[in-house]
């Protein structure tokens, strides 16, 4: 008979720590992702330009990409409980100064998209949600410190609940804001809510031990790029996991491109606010179900194959003009997505050493987030400029029209088609590959990377 792994009981010893944390960084990614929704919607209400929202989304994804090599040197290098305390205060000092900023600026400045003032208080303010991302480094190591390895794969389905109850929440939050006081209610909210988590947090005692501190220059000092490379390199199969991560992300920026302007070529915008609030709760909801189920004895396999179905459906919903066939296949996508974070998750916590993993994973979000912002760069004008045109009065509309249908959105769809044809053909031949067999044998046979709360009792913080 088949064993049910070990249930996470947050109730007792450091399954309760790690609640706390979880909760503690809920809060915190909650107000930065309203500060983050809440600058980009006032910023159109205030120079109706497309070009600036977009710039501010470009801003985001290439600060993610650029810090998390070296956000991850400071999760290894430090106190973990120190890192997110510090991260905290961090974007209460910058949204701070752009409170100064905001009272002193008058109106009228910041209605003109190339105003220097405007682009100073938008780009601090991201550096201030920017800064948050450094809990997002340290939490899957906290997973490691605090949580049973057998386990850990539930707790990461809880860490993809948070993720999805921020953002079920988050749009709600700032457009309401917003709306009642533009960026001052924002900044008021968030300055005071993060105090509180770094009060919160104060109290809050983490049995972790004081990392090493090697001199300058020596191996593993600093961002040490090269060890960690070596490192990930030295993991059968590991490269190519992150490699396959980067190239999903590649092919996802489609949908931070195009998604919108499908979804509202359908319906109206209130529909499709309406919509999205609806959908985000089935990120909580499958996060939920990986903390009750776990992800099965091998979490590579199970990457893949919920990559398999992500883009399966991502072929099909779009084959015809429909919401409803849109909703269902972003029902599964939404579903299924902390499946795929928690199986990249556990299988790093398993196979990387303890005091690495903040490099690891700041390396892994590095290369894999930074193809997102080139593809939602680069298929805006894709789309406009050549498929649309292709599928409107060209080739396309000619050839494939009198099936698939012709005009500006059926050109959006077969970006979603072409889409999701690629990845299905490119989990496929993962499946097939060396380096998934050997990855899937490394995190069977390997010994456990992380010390685990039975380790010995270390220095509280």
């Amino acid at each position: 008979m088949t064993q049910t792994a070990p249930a996470l009981d947050l109730r007792t010893g450091t399954q309760r720590t790690f609640l706390h944390l979880l909760l503690s960084t809920l809060v915190v990614s909650v107000i930065n992702y309203t500060v983050w929704f809440a600058v980009t919607f006032w910023v159109f209400l205030e120079t109706r330009s497309v070009f600036a929202t977009g710039l501010i989304a470009g801003i985001f994804l290439v600060a993610i990409a650029a810090t998390g090599i070296w956000f991850g040197s400071l999760v290894d290098h430090h106190l973990k409980k120190t890192v997110m305390q510090a991260s905290a205060l961090v974007s209460t000092a910058l949204y701070a100064g752009c409170l100064a900023l905001y009272l002193g600026t008058p109106g009228s400045v910041f209605r003109d998209p190339a105003s220097v003032r405007l682009w100073v208080f938008v780009v601090a303010l991201m550096l201030g949600v920017i800064a948050g991302n450094l809990r997002s480094i340290a939490m899957p190591t906290l997973v490691t410190l605090l949580i049973p390895e057998d386990r850990r794969d539930k707790a990461n389905g809880l860490v993809g609940t948070a993720t999805g109850v921020s953002f079920l929440v988050t749009s709600v939050i700032s457009g309401l804001l917003v709306a009642a006081g533009g960026m001052l209610y924002v900044l008021l909210l968030a300055m005071a809510v993060l105090l509180v988590a770094v009060l919160h947090l104060a109290v809050v005692k983490v049995p972790e031990e004081r990392p090493e501190r090697l001199p300058e220059g020596a191996e593993g000092a600093g961002v040490d790029l090269r060890g960690t490379v070596r490192i990930v390199r030295g993991v059968p199969g590991l490269i190519a996991l992150i490699a396959f991560s980067c190239f999903n992300n590649f092919l996802g920026g489609a949908f931070m491109a195009l998604m919108d302007a499908y979804g509202l070529s359908l319906v109206s915008v209130e529909v499709w606010g309406l919509l999205w609030g609806a959908l985000s709760t089935f990120v909580i909801l499958g996060g939920l179900v990986v903390a009750r189920t776990g992800l099965g004895a091998n979490p590579v396999r199970t990457l893949l194959l919920v990559n398999l179905v992500l883009w399966t459906v991502t072929a099909l919903f779009p084959l015809r003009s429909s919401i409803v066939l849109l909703a269902l296949g972003m029902t599964v996508f939404m579903m299924l997505i902390p499946f795929a974070e928690a199986a990249e998750q556990t299988v790093l916590q398993k196979v990387v050493p303890f005091e690495r993993q903040g490099r690891v994973f700041g390396f892994a979000q590095s290369v894999e987030q930074a193809a997102s912002p080139l593809t939602a760069f680069l298929m805006g004008p894709i789309a406009q400029f050549l498929v649309i045109p292709f599928m409107t009065d060209g080739w396309g509309a000619e050839h494939l029209g009198p099936w698939f249908g012709t005009g500006p959105e059926r050109g959006l769809a077969l970006v979603f088609v072409v889409t999701g044809l690629l990845g299905l053909v490119t989990t496929l031949l993962a499946l097939r590959s060396r380096p998934y067999r050997r990855l899937s044998a490394s995190f069977r046979g390997g010994g456990d990377a992380g010390p685990g709360p039975t380790a010995t009792v270390p220095q509280t913080a």
